[in-house]
């Protein structure tokens, strides 16, 4: 069996691993899936190894920011999903979801006390690095945070790239050899000892959910201390659902990616990122689709390290910009996230970004809007309004009209901070692929980040790059789109 490459495996503690221990535990909070999954890989290549079963905890707390029927039923779906995988594998699957804020706490330390060593996930954005970091101080086993989160092993790179173009260049660079490191795609198929049965006392304080629970139905939700006020999206989570729209992704829409996926009224872009965000499907999974939809390997890789976005993957251009926003710009996120010592605030902005900002902060606004008018779509702008109330329907925006979405709330707000304050907001709340560093790359980009000062200079934006709906209206089909959401 292939073993889970080092430069993916962290040491959180430094608590010894118990070799009397009953199973091996893995807490999943991230990378929530059964397939192409180094986390899982690390916890049966551990269980193995110790000859010992494998428990897999996996638990949705209520007291998170941002809690809401919408992002509870779209993990929850997940969970039904791990539930059936994990089904007769002789693994162990603990789906606990907190019934109150608090229930939940000593659940971990308590499945800890017999394990032989914990395995977590590796995921440096929300608040999961603060509650690892919590766990690690109070377990008094071995735990180690596995990273699935990309194709680059974040620890591959010691530095946070100012632009994409730097960090495309490192990828052509470096990445080959990580190319060939695969999670296992059916890792469930290795031989384990099975797991007989949860500790003493687990299951009558943290009860396993029941179908009902996992079903994620109105009546389940309505229980449970969460925003009722955001309901569910109209598309369902989990992995199965994940599988099969990458599959009708490629099967019918990737031909049209790089001509279509701009225009708000064609279906032409994947809309794989919430399930990646929760970890229901990896970049692994749709690297490895595109290879055999296009007969491609590594070896097709070529040679070439100018930083240009064509030219080097050796797909089809469909499939090579495609890959440019799976890895080179979604992993530039994680990249952030991993090896910023600021984090994503305002101060976190490149310095030229904060001084045009600031030289213009008390410019002239053509409107000022308060967090309410946004929220519920009242502006003058019939698109802005559109894409707004998209992302409040469907927990998306469209990916031209997102980038849109946040200049205008910059030229709109009384303060570039503001501004911020704002778009986190609302991003965070209703976007099922918020609270992410991706998606906290596309906020930050709206004010600089990854960016270059631009000309000519005008009020609010200074050197920022500029948009506008009269200009995205000549660039683009919107009047459809308009009738649909704002009509």
């Amino acid at each position: 069996m292939n073993r889970v490459p080092e430069l993916r495996i962290r040491a959180l503690n430094d608590a010894p691993v118990r070799s009397n221990g009953r199973y091996v535990l893995y807490w999943m909070i991230a990378a929530r899936r059964t397939r192409s999954n180094f986390s899982l890989d690390r916890a049966i290549e551990l269980a193995r190894e110790h000859d010992c079963p494998l428990m897999v905890l996996e638990a949705l707390r209520v007291g998170y920011p941002w809690a809401s029927d919408r992002f509870h039923s779209f993990v929850l779906d997940g969970m039904a999903d791990n539930a059936r995988e994990l089904e007769g594998s002789g693994v162990l699957h603990h789906a606990y979801v907190e019934p109150q804020p608090g229930a939940g706490e000593g659940l971990l330390e308590r499945l800890a006390d017999d394990a032989c060593v914990v395995v977590t996930d590796d995921y440096p954005g929300f608040f999961l690095p603060r509650m690892t970091a919590a766990a690690a101080r109070k377990l008094s086993v071995r735990l180690e945070a596995v990273d699935s989160n990309g194709i680059l092993p974040m620890r591959a790179a010691d530095r946070v790239f100012a632009r994409a173009f730097d960090f495309r260049r490192f990828l052509q660079r470096e990445l080959a050899p990580h190319l060939a490191r695969k999670p296992r795609r059916a890792p469930l198929r290795t031989a384990l000892r099975p797991c007989e049965g949860l500790p003493e006392g687990v299951a009558g304080r943290w009860p396993t959910a029941g179908p009902a629970l996992l079903d994620a139905g109105p009546d389940a939700l309505a229980d449970l201390p969460i925003d009722h006020g955001v309901p569910p999206v109209p598309y369902a989570g989990g992995s199965r659902a994940g599988r099969r729209l990458l599959k009708s992704f490629l099967d019918e829409r990737i031909e049209r990616y790089v001509d279509d996926r701009n225009q708000p009224e064609s279906d032409a872009a994947s809309g794989l990122s919430p399930y990646l965000h929760f970890g229901h499907v990896s970049a692994h999974e749709i690297l490895d689709g595109l290879a055999r939809r296009e007969g491609w390997s590594p070896a097709d890789v070529t040679g070439q390290r100018s930083g240009k976005r064509v030219g080097w993957w050796g797909t089809s251009a469909a499939s090579e910009s495609f890959l440019d926003q799976v890895v080179t710009w979604r992993e530039l996120g994680f990249n952030f996230a991993a090896h910023s010592e600021v984090g994503d605030c305002y101060e976190s902005l490149p310095v030229w970004a904060r001084t045009t900002l600031e030289e213009h902060a008390s410019d002239r606004r053509p409107h000022v809007y308060a967090l309410e008018e946004f929220e519920l779509a009242e502006t003058h702008d019939d698109l802005w309004n559109a894409a707004q109330n998209q992302l409040r329907v469907e927990g998306r925006i469209h990916n031209y009209l997102r980038m849109l979405w946040g200049k205008k709330i910059l030229h709109w707000s009384e303060s570039p901070r503001a501004a911020l304050e704002v778009m986190i907001e609302l991003n965070n709340k209703y976007a099922v692929d918020g609270r992410d560093p991706n998606s906290s790359s596309g906020i930050f980009w709206v004010l600089g980040r990854y960016d270059r000062a631009w000309g000519p200079e005008r009020e609010v934006f200074g050197k920022i790059r500029y948009m506008s709906s009269a200009n995205t209206r000549r660039k683009l089909r919107v009047h459809e789109y308009i009738e649909r959401w704002d009509g």
